[in-house]
């Protein structure tokens, strides 16, 4: 330990402080695990035996696996019903061939069920452990003796699981069972799996970004959909690893980046979202009938009109994606080449409305695109460009690949602008024969809201829809 206490000093970094980038890093300078970096900031904190330490982190868990038991053997919950002891067992159903990964699945549902029994102590969120209570159990019938691999385990998940408690303010599942539980499973199959410390930045990464501001509750009211949430943690956490161990897949984002912003986005999505979860979710909120009788039958009354026109509502509206839904013979969009079609297809063809506009030796192409187009400006500028100069379409990745030579060689200036508008993406074009501009609201899966547009409007809806370019309202 002391050599990482001076490792930590010779950087400035302080016990009790460290993030969980700085353990990966220190983990990587001194050759060593990240659970070994982990553990020491508890020694030098704490004052304790490495020992101490790792019989601390067990005994932390002790009501937690009490909980798991009861959900495999005797326990049922409202919300889950009997799946922990559905799925634990010999002869019990199997989510997944893998055995391990199986067990993790089976005991954090099992928690779950428990946790409604007989609550669970939290560490992410602020209730939410299942996904490390079910992993611990798991590797308890795994390992067996193996005790020291367990609490190391434990430890790294539970680093993870303290510090995304701090960073859950309110309601939203990035920072609990599913967001945590991603990135804590995602470091645990990783340090078990052998995998390096950078592996483990790249799991966490990997895990964290599909979680982000996703809101649980108050989802978590509605009878069944949590498992898909925790269950859902441990199998991203469990795909992540495996990218990271074994593949050369590029992640160059920071571990701490990653959670700083879940925590960021942690309060906006509650705000913006789970209003609208209430909304559709609320008549499937699963009630306690001891409480209903206190509620007035008028309250009653009015709660049950507003469910039936929810219901009534969300229904139109499906019915009506469905009516504007391709056929099945021809389900796709165009193919859009440099991998979004957001990004890439709409832009591009906002660019070929505006070649096609044009008339003689093209000498400019400005292009302008709002905050978020015009971040990922390295994957949609060579389409725009390709669109704009050759009236190329979204898939044509040769051109796709040469563009930016290509328009070098031939002298043409190119102009790349930010504009604040939202969703805007406007090309114009000057040309001997004239200027060209062409506006428009980016719509995803190449498509667009055309604006306005030089020479006029009405000519760039006529290219459009001679070019087969979807323009919506």
């Amino acid at each position: 330990m002391k050599d990482v206490l001076e490792l930590m000093e010779k950087q400035g970094l302080k016990p009790g402080q460290l993030t969980i980038g700085d353990c990966i890093g220190l983990a990587q300078a001194a050759d060593l695990k990240v659970s070994d970096i982990v553990v020491a900031e508890a020694m030098a904190v704490n004052q304790m035996t490495r020992e101490e330490v790792m019989s601390a982190v067990l005994a932390s868990f002790a009501h937690n696996l009490c909980a798991v038991e009861i959900g495999h053997t005797s326990g049922s919950s409202f919300l889950m019903g009997t799946a922990g002891k559905e799925l634990v067992g010999d002869q019990s159903a199997r989510i997944v061939e893998d055995s391990f990964l199986n067990k993790v699945l089976a005991y954090t549902l099992s928690a779950q069920v428990g946790n409604h029994s007989v609550g669970l102590e939290p560490c992410a969120g602020t209730g939410d452990s299942c996904t490390y209570t079910g992993f611990v159990r798991a590797m308890q019938d795994e390992l067996g003796d193996d005790r020291e691999q367990v609490a190391r385990i434990a430890a790294v998940m539970l680093k993870i699981g303290t510090i995304f408690r701090v960073g859950k303010t309110t309601t939203g599942c990035n920072m609990e069972g599913f967001g945590a539980g991603a990135a804590a499973s995602a470091a645990a199959f990783t340090e078990l799996g052998g995998g390096t410390p950078d592996q483990m930045r790249k799991a966490i990464v990997l895990a964290l970004s599909p979680t982000i501001g996703n809101p649980c509750t108050p989802r978590v009211m509605v009878a069944g959909l949590c498992a898909t949430h925790i269950g859902g943690g441990v199998m991203i956490g469990k795909l992540a690893a495996q990218l990271a161990i074994h593949t050369s897949i590029p992640v160059t984002v920071p571990v701490d980046v990653m959670v700083a912003m879940a925590a960021a986005v942690h309060p906006v999505s509650a705000k913006a979202i789970v209003p609208t979860v209430i909304q559709y979710m609320e008549p499937f909120f699963k009630t306690n009938q001891a409480v209903e009788s206190y509620i007035g039958n008028a309250i009653k009354q009015e709660e049950k009109a507003r469910i039936e026109a929810i219901v009534t509502q969300a229904i139109g509206e499906a019915k009506d994606l469905a009516r504007r839904a391709n056929s099945i013979i021809k389900p796709f969009g165009e193919a859009v080449v440099g991998g979004s079609s957001q990004a890439v297809g709409s832009p591009t063809n906002t660019g070929r409305i505006a070649h096609y506009l044009t008339q003689g030796e093209i000498k400019k192409v400005k292009i302008e695109l709002y905050p978020e187009l015009f971040a990922r400006r390295g994957i949609n500028v060579p389409g725009i460009l390709m669109a704009a100069l050759y009236g190329a379409g979204t898939d044509n990745s040769k051109l796709y690949r040469d563009v930016m030579q290509m328009a070098e060689a031939a002298g043409i200036e190119v102009e790349i602008l930010q504009v604040d508008e939202p969703q805007m993406q406007r090309v114009t074009i000057e040309a001997a024969g004239g200027v060209v501009q062409v506006a428009a609201h980016n719509r995803g899966g190449g498509r667009l809201a055309l604006k306005n547009a030089i020479p006029s409007r009405e000519e760039a809806l006529a290219v459009a829809k001679r070019l087969q370019i979807e323009v919506v309202d």
